[in-house]
């Protein structure tokens, strides 16, 4: 990766993501070998929403590497609460810590932070915009079974607001996969996001139901409906529940099929998937530990080769 912060996956080329898989391979394989290896490097975990996964395998990812963590606590008890600007907490921030990762519940919060701070940033969820690193570990996820060329993907679920869905949409137009989205009306990807996936000759189809479309998936990838992104809560309760899948809806559905999550789900996955083959959501939330090692790791690997160049003139 050429870039000194992960911002959105339109910065990712296929080149990009398949180096930063490769490594996430050799650290699932050997994480000993990286063990320790950014010692005395400091990691900000800065969560304006609430968060499990990401913030505990960043947390995690960060201390296999000999990464120390501060971790900004609870947004009431920050000087957010007092009126602080984003732009004036990330740029205190940058003197804590040589890295960060920022979640906020604001589109573009992390275009914002990456303009004011030369510390890398790590965009872990902006909305309803990006959360590349959430992509990467979806994408190692995928390629662990199935690879990434010749593929079939069922996106299926909230992909109007899911930020998830847009940056894993995104990133697959870099590789052979066909795209078949499963939403109901109200919940149809952004037209900006359709836009770009056309202007990329991404082979992409709507559909309203999952029956037609299953029997052709390799991949179908299920999430929640977000209660907390919609402006209309009648809205939600509209939609929420529609889109549901349990071990007799997979009976039409290839062997090899494999079904994700990004987690957390309600209702949409029910538990008896859990105990078919299909299911690797858990495995998909475990990945996030060697996927985002390596991504830390490539991040200040660049930021320290970027130094020492300064350095050197």
């Amino acid at each position: 990766m050429r870039q000194d912060h992960l911002i959105t996956a339109t910065q990712l080329s296929r080149d990009d993501i398949e180096a930063v898989l490769d490594r996430a391979r050799e650290v699932a394989a050997d994480p000993e070998a990286y063990a320790g290896r950014h010692g005395g490097t400091m990691l900000a975990l800065c969560f304006f929403e609430p968060s499990t996964r990401t913030r505990m395998s960043f947390d995690a990812a960060a201390k296999r590497l000999g990464i120390d963590t501060i971790d900004m606590g609870d947004v009431d008890s920050s000087s957010v609460s007092k009126g602080e600007s984003l732009a004036d907490t990330v740029r205190v921030i940058e003197g804590y810590a040589d890295s960060i990762v920022l979640r906020h519940p604001s589109e573009g919060a992390a275009t914002l932070a990456a303009e004011f701070v030369d510390v890398p940033v790590i965009n872990a969820g902006d909305g309803a915009g990006q959360h590349p690193s959430q992509t990467l570990l979806d994408l190692h996820t995928i390629r662990e079974n199935h690879g990434l060329d010749d593929l079939t993907v069922g996106i299926m679920g909230d992909l109007k607001y899911g930020r998830t869905v847009h940056s894993l949409a995104t990133a697959l137009t870099n590789f052979d996969a066909r795209q078949h989205f499963i939403s109901p009306e109200s919940l149809r990807l952004p037209r900006s996001v359709r836009f770009d996936l056309h202007e990329t000759g991404a082979q992409i189809r709507e559909h309203e139901d999952l029956e037609g479309v299953l029997p052709e998936l390799d991949v179908l990838y299920v999430t929640r409906i977000q209660k907390e992104r919609f402006p209309d809560e009648n809205e939600y309760h509209r939609v929420a529940g529609q889109y549901r899948i349990d071990a007799d809806t997979l009976e039409a559905a290839p062997d090899d099929l494999t079904v994700m999550h990004p987690l957390p789900r309600v209702d949409e996955i029910a538990a008896d998937v859990d105990d078919t083959d299909h299911a690797r959501y858990f495995e998909q939330a475990h990945n996030g530990i060697p996927v985002r090692m390596a991504l830390l790791d490539t991040l200040l690997e660049n930021a320290e080769a970027a130094e020492g160049m300064e350095v050197d003139r």
